[in-house]
């Protein structure tokens, strides 16, 4: 058990950043039962975004905290209206749609940003600047983030008004509405905020792996869905308790001698998972009337 802490530090920080981008599948998915699989492509999205802002703003060269702040704001600004685009133009055409439709359409967009960033930036790898020369304290600054965020938003899930309205609309979205709770803008607010989220998680990624490509959010993307599943899709602790057991399955594996086998295990455990619990660790079965 050669390195075991180390390897246990690095599958906490890449299991918080799965658990980042899970929390907003989950949380598409607890509004409108939808699997917004363009959720990995809007990290990109973000990453690019925060690429070109901090070569802006010189980050390349000295990335104090004001470029830092400069990179993370226009990431999530560039994630929450992509996020809200997708939204208004994609997804609400088709609220009242068969699930399938609307699942082939995410997909669709997916491939849609994918291509799309190919031709406006090629396919070329590109270099993100080091923001966080000190490697000894990223997985320190990566999982403290994410653990703040996931506090933030467990804060604004079940103590806010807007918080509370999401609930509502995710149980009935009829009953909600004769509340006088504007489903529209809930959902649209949802979206922007998952989208915000996936902006962060963008930024502490390539902070830790500094190589930015167009397909990025692909594998990066079915992996937190992947977390999700396990969790319990539609539970915010469940989204976090998968996104750390994927994590640091991914590290021991790959540091104990099956590196090969790294992306292999994430859809190993969901094949478990869907067998033995389909409705994730955290999750609870829902009987569907038919």
């Amino acid at each position: 058990m050669q390195n075991l802490p180390s390897h246990l530090i690095d599958g906490v920080m890449i299991g918080s950043l799965y658990a980042l981008i899970a929390l907003g599948y989950t949380m598409v998915y607890g509004v409108l039962k939808l699997i917004n699989f363009a959720h990995g492509d809007v990290f990109m999205v973000g990453a690019y975004a925060g690429l070109f802002a901090g070569l802006a703003v010189g980050a390349d060269a000295d990335p104090s905290p004001l470029k830092i702040a400069v990179i993370v704001l226009a990431a999530v600004a560039a994630c929450v209206i992509l996020g809200l685009l997708i939204e208004r133009l994609a997804y609400r055409p088709l609220r009242t749609a068969p699930r399938l439709t609307a699942l082939i359409t995410a997909i669709g967009i997916s491939l849609f940003l994918e291509n799309g960033a190919q031709k406006l930036w090629t396919a070329n790898p590109r270099s993100f600047p080091d923001l966080i020369p000190n490697a000894a304290l990223r997985p320190y600054i990566v999982v403290g983030t994410a653990l703040l965020l996931a506090l933030a938003l467990e804060f604004i899930v079940k103590r806010t008004r807007v918080g509370r309205a999401m609930r509502a609309v995710s149980q009935d979205k009829d009953a909600a509405a004769l509340m006088g709770i504007s489903v529209d803008r809930i959902i649209a607010f949802t979206f922007a905020l998952g989208s915000a989220l996936a902006a962060a998680a963008a930024i502490l990624y390539v902070s830790v792996n500094p190589k930015i490509t167009p397909t990025m959010g692909l594998m990066l993307g079915l992996k937190a869905f992947v977390a999700a599943v396990i969790g319990g899709i539609g539970s915010l602790p469940g989204a976090l308790m998968g996104g750390i057991i994927l994590g640091l399955a991914e590290e021991l594996i790959s540091g104990y001698g099956a590196s090969s086998y790294r992306d292999a295990i994430a859809f190993g455990l969901l094949i478990a998972i869907l067998i033995f619990r389909p409705s994730g660790l955290l999750g609870r079965g829902m009987v569907e009337k038919v």
